[in-house]
């Protein structure tokens, strides 16, 4: 699994855990819905560090509580 894919399954976890969906993300955060839709639908080849602050930011949680999770060991770019 290369770091794009781990980052868009790492997201979608989260949607879940919360009951969100990508709307959520652009209403409580103001993430352009595009930006959200390209990195879950691994459209994007990379995924900038701000996006994932953004990202973090709106659910709550710390980038190192982000990235502190089992599916970034698989990563094998």
């Amino acid at each position: 699994m290369n770091l794009t894919e781990a980052t868009a399954k790492r997201i979608n976890d989260l949607l879940e855990e919360r009951n969100w969906k990508q709307y959520d993300l652009f209403k409580n955060g103001g993430i352009p819905r595009s930006t959200i839709s390209n990195v879950i639908n691994l459209k994007k080849k990379k995924v900038s560090s701000y996006t994932v602050y953004q990202i973090c930011a709106t659910l709550g949680i710390t980038m190192k509580e982000f990235y502190d999770d089992p599916i970034f060991d698989e990563v094998n770019d």
